[in-house]
Order: C-alpha cells, then structure tokens, then sequence
C-alpha cells in the first residue's frame, strides 16, 4: 500500500506545492473515472441496462451525461488555474532560462485540457508526472506498491528478452563474419591484439607470476617429495638401471646414486623453472609466447592453421557469451 512519509513533507521547503500536488491527483483520478464511467455510459446497451435493472440511477445520471462538457470543463478550469499559477511561479523564481519554456516542457498539461474525447484521456500523463515528482521528494515511495512491482517484473522480463535477443542476433553475425573470413578478422588480429601485445605480455606475465606464488611457493617440499617419489618410482621400472645392482660390490651403491641424482635433479630443474615463473624475470619468456601467436603484420605469411585456431577462439568464445545472454534471470524471480 502507498504510504506517504510525513517527515518529509514537513520538512520540505515546497509544502504548499505538495498539497497542491495531492489535490490535483484527487481530482484527476476523480475526473478520469467521470470521463471513464461517461463513456461507457454512452453505449444505448448500457443505457438500456441501467433503466431496467437501475432506473433511479439512470434517471439521475442521464441529466449529467447530456450536459457532460460542462462538468469537465469545470475540472479543466481547476487544472488550468492550477498550470497557470505554476508557471506565474517559474517565471518568478526563474526555474526555466526563458519565461515561455513552462507551457512547451509541461505540454501534457495543457493538451490533456483541451476538452476533446481522446485528449481527455491525456491527463493520465499529468497523474503519472505529479506521482514520479513526489516519488523523487521521497513524499511517496511507489516501488512498494504491488502493482509497481507488478508492472515493473514484467516490463524487466520484456526488456531483458528484447535485449537477449538482439545481442544474440548481433553476436551471431559477428561469428558468420569471422567464419567467412571477412575483414574483422584481420582488424581483430593486426589493429586490436597486436597493437596490444605488450599489455597483454605484462598481464600475462603477472598473472603466471601470482599463480606460481601462490600455488607452488607454499606446497615447495610437497612437490619436491612427489617428484623425487615419482622418478624413483620410475627409475626402478627401467630394466638397464635395474641390472646394475647385479655388479659385484658397488652395483647396488651405484644404482642408488643414481636414483638420488635424477630425482634430486629433476626436482631442482623443475623447482628452477616455477621461480622463475614465479619472478619478473618470467616477462621475456611470456613475450616470446605472445610473439609466437601474434606476429607483426608485415612478417612471415601467416599459417592457416594457426588463422584457423584463432577464428576458433573466438568464436568458443562469443559461443560462451551467447550461453551467458541466453540465461532468462527473470526467471529466477518467479515464485
């Protein structure tokens, strides 16, 4: 239900505007239910429905209908002395940078008086402009009101299916124009990453380094203890390493010589290569990487299966973002 804050409207400098505000809506629900309830007591059928079932109502009501547009004009009058004060109250207090801008801003106004059957129905417009003024003063909050949330559910719903499907369209002509090999493949590849390869060495780069940092830096002797497990393990399935424990005297010492210098090797080249990755000295490694999948225009001809991996790519990829739009989250709203 529609609350109206007090604290507000008393502590507002504009308290006599609201007031006014309040009795114009009143008056402009009650002249749109007059004009409502004219109309449709101008079908003969309804007419004809009232004078059997209702006489006394039809008899009484009759008089005003014939004389219909001299009752609306006296709620017209009210809305037009209401207009015109309020813009005597702009020119004074120059809200406008000209005095004639009040009428042409607030056109709804003065068109909805106009006393003509369609136009009445304009004054709708001046109950919707004086509810979202006293919706942005926080007098009223209409966001709570159910029938807000109701209307704005489904117009959320409407405009996230017109969008999806928009984005959608123009995701799959992007991929139809990659597959065909048009020009924004090579505006992708020559004017967007390659202009960018250093951005893209030094976040790569930095990327590598964190994760080497944090995953292997604390797990070091986990690692170290794996690896030497694994290549001893390895080791004594290889059947030359295992025949030299058969030599008279040092066969076994030599053959667990051995196993410990491969694994303490392996561990240091392995241990060797993740902090380095894990320092800055890694940019050189990772902008050779990035020459490698993007080369300067003007080098060797480039591969078609290296161009076809990337025309892949991106398509996986505008593939994964069309997955994402096509995900309704009005949906998740439902009860």
């Amino acid at each position: 239900m529609l609350q109206i804050n007090r604290e507000n409207l008393k502590s507002s400098h504009q308290l006599v505007w609201f007031i006014i505000d309040f009795l114009m809506l009143g008056l402009l629900i009650l002249n749109l239910a007059f004009i409502i309830w004219d109309s449709i007591y101008g079908f003969v059928a309804v007419q004809h429905l009232l004078q059997q079932h209702l006489p006394a109502l039809q008899s009484a009501y009759h008089p005003i209908h014939e004389r219909f547009i001299f009752y609306d004009l006296i709620f017209v009058s009210i809305f037009l002395t209401e207009f015109f004060v309020r813009w005597g109250y702009a020119i004074k207090t120059s809200i406008y940078d000209r005095w004639y801008f009040y009428p042409f801003i607030h056109w709804y106004d003065v068109v909805g008086c106009i006393p003509v059957g369609s136009l009445r129905f304009l004054r709708i417009l001046r109950v919707i402009s004086i509810v979202y003024r006293l919706h942005q003063y926080r007098i009223i909050d209409i966001t709570s009101t159910r029938i807000y949330q109701f209307f704005n559910f489904y117009y959320e719903a409407f405009m996230e299916e017109l969008s999806d499907r928009i984005v959608l369209k123009v995701l799959t002509g992007v991929q139809e124009e990659v597959r065909r090999g048009s020009p924004l493949f090579d505006h992708i590849q020559q004017d967007i990453l390659y202009p960018r390869r250093g951005m893209l060495s030094d976040w790569i780069s930095r990327r590598v380094a964190e994760a080497a940092q944090e995953g292997y830096v604390p797990n070091r002797g986990a690692l170290r203890h794996y690896l030497e497990n694994r290549v001893d393990h390895a080791l004594k399935q290889n059947l030359e390493l295992s025949r030299l424990k058969y030599l008279p005297v040092v066969g076994s010492t030599i053959q667990e010589t051995l196993e410990g210098a491969v694994g303490d090797i392996v561990a240091n080249v392995i241990h060797q290569i993740l902090e380095d990755l894990a320092s800055a000295s890694n940019h050189a490694f990772i902008e050779d990487i990035v020459n490698v999948f993007l080369p300067t225009p003007e080098g060797v001809a480039a591969d078609d299966t290296q161009n076809q991996a990337l025309i892949e790519l991106i398509i996986e990829i505008i593939d994964a973002i069309k997955g994402q739009v096509r995900v309704k989250h009005w949906r998740a709203q439902l009860p």
